[in-house]
């Protein structure tokens, strides 16, 4: 009796010659079912004119009222009568139903508009004369740009949206304006912010080879959705969510009741990453301490975790002795003491390894385990410690922030704007993956992510939106996930509720840390008497 063969694994030709024949195959049904409909397009015609007709029929039955339908129906079989019997008269009666029915199942949907009506044509004018001063040139002999000039040769594509605003709008210009210069395409930016509405974001893409500007509405990003696991590998984190044509991965998430698919910005950390370390800046109550919460969280899944808080308002409180947390630091000599554990770990870790690699033996298992130290607002333990006399806590980041990813050792940095200036040199050398969050002037931007974005940001945004930076990467709307302190009575319930479900068990006390108390007594002392830090591992 003779075997069937065994199925034969798709190879990866084979899988896209497959993959090819149902392309063609669904191309060809799409094409046939084209045709079909213009071949069946008069039957299709016909058939509605008559269902038109015989619904009219019906509506006028019943109008009718009962003591004249009796009239109405002698009249109708008399004309039936002298139809049947007048010559032709059966074919011409078809011919006339026929004609009727066509005539009533035509298409009467309206004819869309030529080009834009008087409104939208007056928002354009004022568009074209608000850009004369910045694109027109005196010694231009055909200037694209004039008072008065014709709008319709600048702009070569417009859309407006429901309210009658541009929602869409390709822009010509003089080759000889300098778009390569930031602060005279900002300039162009500005006017078209604010003549096309101030109250949206826009995106401006420059065209520099071709002379084009293009200006697209964005769609406002979702600020409601709250915490939760996300389906991502270990060595990944979820910064928040930006726009679909920004990035080609997506999230399933649930989004109230519904599950939805959203775009994420994904920060990829560990021994293989080029952007180990994070910092976040913003203004008060633009969310970085939300930010930190939700890397926390995240990091708890695979890691420990380490906080130091300067900010001294509690934001950390509900992680205090949770499993993962190493420590919770609101004082200056815990931060110093802990940060302090955090560098002797650091340096730990790579001889560990070093010794590992030599021997032949794979890192040993307490190296593989990710630290994370998540330093909030560290430019008010630097002036602290200035006062008293001490060392400044970040000259401690030193060691994690330069031989942190061969360690497996991640630091993550807020700040706000106003203590910039406080931020040491090696964090702002070592922190290559970069956020800023609210509303900021573009040069403060600009300062932190490298470059400007390519969107103009409103004047007041949601908790939680900014851009985001990975190295030398695009820049990327950014939305964080909502991510409160628990603790605090503002909270609603639904989002209280959703972060204490991602809080790991409380097994420790919550004063617990990674430092012993001789160690806190040590680094109270002056620098003088302090001993410094080894600053290779």
């Amino acid at each position: 009796m003779a075997r069937r063969p065994l199925p034969r694994i798709l190879s990866k030709d084979s899988a896209q010659i497959a993959r090819a024949q149902i392309a063609r195959s669904r191309e060809l049904a799409r094409t046939a079912a084209d045709g079909a409909t213009d071949v069946l397009h008069p039957l299709i015609t016909v058939s509605r004119g008559l269902g038109r007709l015989a619904s009219a029929g019906r509506r006028k039955w019943a109008q009718t009222p009962k003591d004249r339908r009796g009239p109405l129906l002698f009249l109708v079989a008399s004309v039936f009568l002298l139809v049947v019997l007048v010559p032709y008269g059966p074919l011409l009666a078809v011919i006339t139903v026929m004609a009727a029915a066509a005539w009533q199942g035509r298409d009467r949907a309206p004819a869309a508009p030529e080009g834009p009506d008087e409104s939208q044509a007056e928002r354009l004018g004022a568009l074209y004369e608000a850009l004369v001063p910045y694109f027109a040139g005196p010694e231009d002999p055909a200037p694209l740009y004039a008072h008065g000039g014709e709008w319709d040769k600048a702009f070569t594509a417009h859309e407006f949206d429901d309210t009658g605003r541009v929602g869409h709008l390709v822009i010509r210009y003089p080759a000889y304006f300098p778009d390569g210069e930031p602060e005279a395409r900002t300039r162009v930016e500005r006017v078209l912010a604010a003549k096309a509405g101030r109250d949206r974001e826009y995106h401006f893409a420059w065209d520099e080879e071709d002379n084009r500007l293009t200006v697209t509405v964005l769609v406002p990003l979702p600020a409601d959705i709250a915490a939760q696991r996300f389906v991502t590998t270990p060595g990944e984190t979820v910064l928040g969510f930006t726009d679909p044509s920004e990035v080609r991965r997506t999230l399933p998430l649930a989004y109230g009741e519904e599950q939805v698919d959203v775009p994420p910005v994904v920060w990829r950390t560990g021994i293989r990453s080029t952007e180990p370390h994070l910092l976040a800046m913003g203004q008060p109550g633009s969310g970085t301490s939300t930010l930190l919460r939700s890397v926390a969280l995240q990091a708890l899944e695979h890691g420990d975790v380490l906080i130091v808080d300067g900010g001294g308002t509690g934001e950390y409180a509900s992680l205090a002795g949770r499993d993962g947390v190493l420590a919770v630091e609101c004082a200056l000599a815990g931060a110093l003491a802990s940060l302090e554990w955090a560098a002797q770990e650091t340096e730990r870790r790579l001889i560990a390894t070093d010794l590992a690699r030599q021997a032949g033996d794979p890192p040993p298992p307490d190296t593989r385990r990710p630290l994370w130290i998540l330093v909030d607002r560290p430019g008010v333990f630097a002036h602290l410690a200035a006062a008293e006399g001490r060392r400044d806590p970040q000259a401690l980041l030193q060691v994690p922030l330069r031989h942190g990813r061969a360690a497996n050792v991640t630091v993550v940095v807020a700040e706000q704007f106003d203590g910039a200036d406080a931020l040491s040199d090696v964090v702002r050398q070592h922190t290559r993956a970069r956020v800023v969050l609210g509303s900021a002037p573009p040069r403060q931007v600009e300062a932190v992510l490298g470059t400007r974005p390519p969107t103009a940001a409103l004047t007041h945004l949601p908790p939680g939106r900014g851009y985001a930076r990975l190295g030398s990467g695009p820049v990327h709307r950014l939305q964080v996930p909502r991510t409160p302190d628990p603790y605090d009575d503002a909270t609603s319930d639904a989002d209280r509720q959703a972060v204490l479900e991602l809080l790991p068990p409380r097994s420790t006390p919550a004063d617990a840390g990674p430092v012993a108390a001789e160690a806190v007594a040590e680094l109270t002392k002056p620098v003088a008497a302090a001993e410094p830090v080894a600053a290779e591992g």
